[in-house]
């Protein structure tokens, strides 16, 4: 019997394209475009002026182990900002906030199949679309799963509004740090520049998902037999779970919440604050939650300790990724590719191109699953890319958004995905068959999102 395929680990990915990258210095012609700043303060390439360097730089394969610490360091404060925003969320997590609010909006639209879809899923968005929530969520299973079986719903509803709602709003984004931020940072734009554009997004988005899980529970409902996992033993559940209450503590914690988010976005626009002073916002939210929700300054301190702790794979990723990038700029082979790009997306014009972008970054995400892996490996070369085929910096980074986050819905090496689906029991095969007729929905809706931001000139 034929081995299943495995995939590799993601920075066995990484480290495999770091080789090639580097085997592409010794191979493809080296040059490079000038470069201007424009009236927006950025730098960006100048069209037609791509010219093949006159003396070729040869990099040696020790480049492959000196390009990490180096990616590393040059990546630090995104990495550090990661740690805090991980520390940060597993202290809300640990007061019970977060359980607290899902379980009360759930236990409250309970008796309504449709609105436990569409506010369960609207809540998920709106969490991925500001913070960049992911893992968070896989606690919430459960819960969720019960709910849905004593409805006469199934396990794949169940997980249809969790990570439905959660790549969608990794979609369209408004402020996720590990996601909008960091590819705005490599695409030299100010931190969460257009975001009305993206909030615009949020509603019709998360309406074609809403439509797409309800139908499904409604056929499910008029008849279980209908269901994906009818016949799975493993996806078969019962028994509601307990939901804590929303204490008086809770609820403050959750107002600091909304506190920081507003501070956020204030401090941006009208200070010029980025990844330092956000940082800090998310260290005096994490002090406050702990000390509030009961912690104590040593179960604060360690709750901290973990949920940085569990981002450090992430970290590792952000620096081999963005190594990718540090050897094709130190081998003069990246605005290379970027003009073998151009050529054919020029002739396209601006709107096609903008939609093959979102068709790369699709791909690309099945082999970097990590949203912030993806940014630093992608946008060094999207960014100039848009410079050349008419495609503003702001559109590329939205068919970034587009490709990765609609896409960890449906991609096998999403290990959040995985984790998810696993705990109810679903077979990967069903799963596609459920997600796959979705994810044609809106990668369609992506593509006219994206012609429309490039004819409106959003930048």
């Amino acid at each position: 019997m034929p081995r299943a395929l495995r995939v590799p680990h993601t920075l066995v990915l990484l480290f495999a394209m770091m080789v090639l990258a580097l085997v592409g210095t010794w191979l493809l012609p080296q040059g490079s475009f000038q470069t201007t700043t424009n009236e927006h303060g950025r730098e960006v390439v100048v069209a037609g002026t791509y010219a093949r360097a006159e003396q070729r730089v040869w990099l040696p394969p020790t480049t492959l182990l000196t390009a990490v610490p180096r990616a590393l360091a040059a990546a630090q404060e995104v990495i550090f900002f990661i740690f805090l925003v991980g520390g940060a969320i597993a202290v809300l997590r640990a007061t019970g906030m977060i359980d607290a609010l899902l379980g009360w909006i759930l236990r409250h639209v309970g008796h309504s199949p449709g609105l436990l879809i569409g506010i369960g899923m609207t809540v998920f968005a709106a969490g991925s679309s500001a913070i960049g929530v992911a893992e968070e969520y896989i606690p919430f299973a459960a819960l969720l799963i019960a709910l849905c079986v004593a409805m006469r719903m199934d396990a794949v509803t169940a997980m249809g509004i969790m990570v439905c709602g959660y790549g969608i709003g990794y979609g369209v984004a408004a402020l996720n740090p590990f996601t909008v931020l960091i590819a705005q940072d490599v695409a030299g734009l100010p931190p969460t520049s257009g975001m009305g554009f993206r909030l615009a997004l949020f509603v019709p988005f998360v309406a074609i998902g809403i439509h797409h899980v309800y139908r499904y529970a409604q056929k499910v409902k008029a008849d279980p037999s209908a269901s994906l996992v009818a016949d799975v033993p493993g996806a078969q559940h019962t028994a509601p779970a307990e939901y804590p209450p929303m204490t008086g503590a809770r609820l403050a914690i959750l107002l600091a919440v909304f506190v920081v988010l507003g501070l956020m976005v204030w401090g941006i626009a009208a200070r010029g604050w980025y990844l330092i002073e956000l940082g800090a916002l998310f260290l005096g939210l994490a002090i406050f939650a702990g000390l509030a929700g009961g912690l104590g300054l040593d179960g604060s301190a360690r709750r901290f300790a973990e949920g940085a702790s569990e981002l450090a794979t992430t970290a590792l990723l952000i620096g081999f990724a963005r190594a990718i990038a540090l050897i094709l700029e130190d081998g003069q082979v990246l605005h290379t590719i970027v003009n073998g790009l151009a050529g054919p997306l020029q002739s396209a014009g601006a709107e096609v191109a903008a939609v093959g972008m979102l068709l790369i970054q699709t791909v690309l995400n099945f082999f970097i699953p990590s949203g912030s892996g993806q940014a630093y490996v992608t946008m060094p070369i999207m960014a100039p890319l848009g410079d050349l085929v008419g495609v503003s910096r702001q559109v590329a980074v939205l068919a970034f958004q587009f490709g990765d986050g609609f896409s960890n819905m449906i991609v096998p090496t999403n290990v959040v995905l995985m984790s998810i689906i696993g705990i109810a029991g679903i077979p990967y095969d069903r799963w596609f068959r459920f997600i796959f007729p979705l994810m044609v929905k809106l990668t369609l809706a992506a593509a006219v999102a994206l012609v429309v931001a490039v004819s409106i000139g959003w930048q």
